[in-house]
């Protein structure tokens, strides 16, 4: 009797043991998957190549779900406000630093302000700088090749606007391709984080929100009315960006003879803060202007040389004087040699 005792205590205790170490296992693998989530080095690391990332997918399509939100919370003029201010600083962080800082080089500045627009640029959900640089310079050293990320030439057209970011093949950093600013360590953790600011700008709306809803309940607004018009403004501001790649390969005007099928679209360069002149851009992409005509309108230049003035950034690259001057024709008149291009 006493030794069958003794072998239920046993076997109750190695129950109880390989319990607590089930647990222990479905922890460690909850914070490695939360980890995951903010660390993208561990996705790259097991990520199977060749293969659409559905969780990728499925939250990109929820983020949209999300804006739906907006019948429920309502509309106020403060937070319209804030979603228009939001698409429009991350926007000029994008166009801005994202590509023609981080992508072109096409003016310097210093490492503290490099590294503010870079935090800004994350907060507008479209991961880190040296991804998306890094991505940026393949295309244009492969535009409209089989190895170029988002050609609408060689993929199609919903391919190079969402398609390309669920690809894993895509979801690495080539640090080879960036390695000038790769070797910034607050660049690299900021690209390997690139949750971490979206998160905290989520959080900042949503407190705002809910301490002018205490503090000034005249604005009419909230903490989650906040939120849902932060999500309407990211997702703008994501169509509006990757039309660029998309639709600037379709629609528009070639006023340069190029290698590829970058369009002027003036449209797009209105909604973008300038990067819709494309074709001007993938003619001579050294230029931190790309509107090359004065009524070409180039918001994001014009914010970049008020930047040179105070002193924020220096060396700004101008449209060279030939192309001021009309010296170089229209490719229908005259075929002409492109400029040196950022290999």
């Amino acid at each position: 009797m006493l030794n069958f005792r003794e072998d239920i205590q046993t076997l109750t205790y190695f129950i109880f043991i390989g319990f607590l170490v089930e647990i222990k296992m479905k922890f460690k693998s909850l914070v490695f998957s939360i980890h995951g989530w903010f660390d993208t080095s561990i996705k790259e690391d097991n990520l199977k190549q060749g293969k659409i990332h559905w969780t990728r997918a499925f939250i990109f399509v929820l983020l949209h779900l999300c804006c739906l939100a907006v019948f429920w919370v309502g509309w106020s003029f403060t937070a319209v406000f804030t979603a228009i201010l939001l698409y429009l600083l991350r926007m000029f962080a994008i166009t801005g630093f994202y590509h023609r800082y981080f992508s072109h080089k096409t003016f310097k500045t210093n490492r503290f302000w490099q590294f503010i627009f870079a935090v800004l640029g994350n907060a507008a959900v479209q991961r880190g700088p040296l991804w998306w640089a890094s991505h940026h310079r393949i295309h244009h050293r492969h535009t409209e090749q089989s190895q170029d990320p988002h050609s609408p030439v060689q993929h199609g057209l919903l391919w190079s606007h969402v398609g390309w970011i669920f690809y894993s093949d895509n979801f690495k950093t080539d640090y080879k391709a960036i390695q000038d600013f790769a070797k910034y360590p607050e660049l690299r953790w900021l690209n390997r984080y690139d949750n971490v600011v979206p998160i905290c700008l989520l959080f900042i709306l949503f407190f705002t929100g809910t301490f002018l809803a205490s503090y000034f309940p005249k604005l009419h607004t909230n903490g989650m009315q906040l939120v849902v018009w932060g999500f309407i403004s990211t997702i703008a501001l994501f169509h509006a960006t990757f039309s660029i790649n998309s639709f600037c390969h379709i629609w528009g005007k070639q006023t340069f003879e190029t290698d590829d099928e970058s369009r002027n679209n003036f449209l797009l360069a209105l909604i973008t803060l300038g990067e819709g002149w494309h074709n001007n851009h993938h003619f001579y992409p050294r230029s931190t202007s790309q509107g090359f005509r004065w009524w070409q309108i180039d918001i994001t230049y014009y914010l970049l040389c008020f930047l040179e003035k105070i002193k924020i950034i220096h060396d700004v690259n101008k449209v060279p004087l030939e192309l001021k001057r009309n010296k170089i024709q229209h490719q229908e008149n005259q075929l002409v040699e492109k400029p040196d291009v950022l290999k």
